[in-house]
């Protein structure tokens, strides 16, 4: 019998009721109470982060289990990651969950976790390999980008043969959040990106170019104007998360270019869903971080009592925790909620 989750996600059961299938029959019995969890996450300030740590605390709590969380200083700080592995395992944690900032060069450090005995889930953003952690909790992400791209081309009409488009990413690095948020909505868009794990090999005539923002809105400011000043034209802008989409959109109004480019993005999180209210963004793609990290404290909990690892959803290589497009401007054929709606689910 599937377990009742202590927490909802829009109107949809079904969903949560798939994911928690991954845990049926696990009672965690009295011997999982008191065993340490730790949640790892790339910052404490990003609100989608910061939804992430309320959900593994309610649940570790509700479970009897002690949670450690650690964090990066910034975007990008692999040695604080690092530090907060080896502390946790010295610690003898039953489990670790871990958004990693670079998803390849944590793999060695991860494996010697795995080989003490700890279980690593990956939250939101899948390492490099993806089964250098023993679970990945995560948005399909390249089902986000996906699902704004498709909304983004069916939103232009006959426009989109004639896109001039630009990409605000989260680094040079080829992240794999990164990559697979930039990939799917080039899709979605009909373009052909060559290398579905690679970014900026693209040949289309419409993509004016890409750039970092560090998933900031600082960065997405200033991202914007360097590629505004590479081409004015620009009409359409995917950026890696509605931060991001923020500072891109200040950088428009300072150009007097805000009414002429359509934006889209990824996240969920209340300011971004209010901006698709107040017509900033055109789409967002919702992710749901709070059931993310629960469900990966249930997953280690369930560890700690039984031995047993969680499973992924079928077909994907980790467990999908699910997407939702944002639009007050529904297309034919691209599923969606209303921002009204959203602002019902959103986080932050």
């Amino acid at each position: 019998m599937l377990r009742e989750l202590k927490f909802t996600v829009g109107r949809t059961t079904g969903a949560v009721l798939i994911a928690a299938a991954v845990f049926a029959g696990s009672s965690f019995p009295a011997y999982a109470e008191g065993e340490i969890v730790g949640l790892i996450t790339k910052t404490n300030t990003n609100p989608f982060f910061v939804k992430m740590k309320e959900g593994a605390e309610a649940k570790a709590a509700e479970l009897g289990m002690e949670l450690r969380s650690f964090a990066g200083k910034y975007d990008g700080d692999n040695e604080a990651q690092i530090s907060a592995i080896e502390s946790l395992v010295a610690a003898g944690a039953k489990g670790i969950l871990i958004t990693p900032s670079d998803p390849a060069a944590l793999t060695d450090t991860v494996r010697r976790a795995r080989e003490a005995g700890v279980l690593v889930i990956a939250l939101d953003t899948p390492f490099d390999p993806i089964d250098a952690a023993d679970a990945t909790f995560a948005t399909d992400n390249f089902k986000a980008g996906e699902l704004i791209g498709q909304w983004a081309a069916a939103k232009m009409g006959a426009d989109a043969a004639n896109a001039k488009i630009a990409t605000l990413d989260l680094s040079e690095a080829q992240i794999t959040v990164d990559v697979l948020r930039n990939q799917g909505f080039l899709t979605g868009f009909g373009i052909d990106v060559k290398d579905v794990k690679k970014m900026y090999d693209e040949d289309d005539p419409r993509l004016v170019g890409g750039d970092s923002t560090r998933g900031s809105e600082e960065g997405g400011r200033t991202a914007m104007e360097n590629l505004l000043q590479k081409d004015p034209g620009i009409n359409l802008i995917h950026t890696i998360n509605e931060p991001a989409a923020a500072g891109a959109y200040e950088a428009l109004k300072a150009f007097g270019k805000e009414q002429d480019v359509l934006v889209v993005s990824v996240d969920g999180g209340c300011p971004g869903v209010q901006n698709v209210a107040d017509g900033i963004i055109g789409a967002t793609s919702m992710q749901f971080p709070l059931k993310m990290a629960a469900l990966g404290v249930e997953a280690i909990a369930d560890f700690a009592a039984t031995g047993a690892k969680p499973k992924n959803t079928p077909g994907l290589d980790f467990l999908d925790t699910g997407v939702t497009l944002i639009t007050d401007q529904p297309v034919e054929g691209v599923p969606s909620v209303s921002s009204k709606e959203g602002l019902t689910q959103c986080w932050g």
